[in-house]
């Protein structure tokens, strides 16, 4: 027989919230009913259109106290079925108790933990001073720009009273669970490379694509050096390095055409510990040196390098810390 938690993460992993048109709807309704029958109030916030964001609470006995919110996302990315050893929405559990789902870690993993803990506290009889909020957003995956960026604007955010915060983290391989305490900084770019236009058989001088080749030289070079960094020094993991990796490449109308334009789109993720301005300048010199009619442009562009206090002084450190060390 199958432990409930597990059937109730399955049934989660089952609900399709796949960009671009994820059911947000049966995710919320799955999440209300789950909430209802553990006793935690909900509240739906629509941010924007189709856009809820779920608050499942549970009272705190002086709410008066800054409050503890549990965050997860209800969106997962895309998903290329072929490569897939079973379908991606049907949560196969296999005979070794793997399950396959898209989801599974990023991070409908999550969302299940914090209620099922919440599960088993209520069921020991336990009860705590403050307030604990959990708080399901939609579009994290896509910038979250129709989430928890427009939630926090709102007074139904402001009045969840929040003096701590737990998130996403990275799913462990292991039975050594690490804690994240700063967050790269996404940066979604589009690097444009405008040229001369002309027909295929011949050899058009300053051509979009000639451009657009440097470009992606000097990104991937980068990379490399990144890649080099952390495969050499064997104290630093992948918190410290820049991920860069190229995801979209657009331009083109004819086999027999030279495009005047072409894109391409990079995600990079940048540590806390690197100057944000100065790799911005980096990336505008890769843009000159590969010639005239060269642009960037941000679609995602997070400056945020607040790093959480992980001092003893700090009241939510020692707290947090203190449990995990008499565990």
């Amino acid at each position: 027989s199958e432990d409930p938690s597990v059937t109730l993460f399955r049934e989660y992993l089952r609900i399709d919230t796949v960009h671009p048109k994820p059911d947000y709807d049966a995710a919320v309704r799955f999440l209300e009913r789950v909430g209802t029958e553990l006793g935690l109030t909900c509240q739906k916030v629509e941010v924007c259109q189709g856009h809820v964001v779920l608050i499942l609470t549970w009272q705190g006995t002086n709410p008066r106290l800054r409050s503890i919110l549990l965050n997860s996302h209800t969106d997962v990315v895309p998903v290329f079925e072929e490569h897939w050893t079973y379908p991606p929405f049907e949560a196969v559990k296999d005979s070794q108790g793997n399950i396959y789902a898209r989801g599974a870690q990023d991070m409908k993993c999550v969302s299940i933990q914090y209620l099922e803990a919440i599960r088993r506290l209520k069921a020991e009889g336990k009860c705590f001073a403050r307030t604990i909020h959990l708080t399901f957003v939609p579009d994290e995956e896509v910038g979250g720009h129709k989430g928890m960026e427009m939630f926090v604007q709102r007074p139904e955010f402001k009045a969840l009273n929040v003096g701590f915060a737990m998130d996403e983290g990275l799913a462990s391989p292991s039975d050594t669970f690490s804690v994240f305490y700063g967050e790269k900084s996404p940066w979604w770019i589009k690097v444009k490379c405008m040229g001369s236009p002309g027909h295929g058989s011949r050899f058009i001088s300053n051509t979009a694509a000639e451009k657009m080749h440097k470009v992606i030289t000097s990104f991937l070079a980068f990379r490399e050096s990144e890649k080099q960094r952390l495969k050499s020094d064997s104290s630093l993991t992948l918190g410290d390095v820049t991920s860069l990796n190229m995801t979209m490449l657009e331009g083109g109308v004819s086999f027999n055409v030279v495009p005047s334009e072409m894109a391409a789109g990079f995600d990079i993720r940048i540590p806390p510990t690197v100057d944000l301005k100065a790799f911005e300048e980096q990336v505008a010199a890769w843009c000159r040196a590969a010639g005239d009619g060269v642009t960037y442009e941000f679609h995602q562009k997070s400056m945020d390098q607040h790093i959480t206090s992980t001092e003893e002084s700090d009241p939510w450190w020692k707290a947090f810390s203190g449990v995990c060390r008499d565990m």
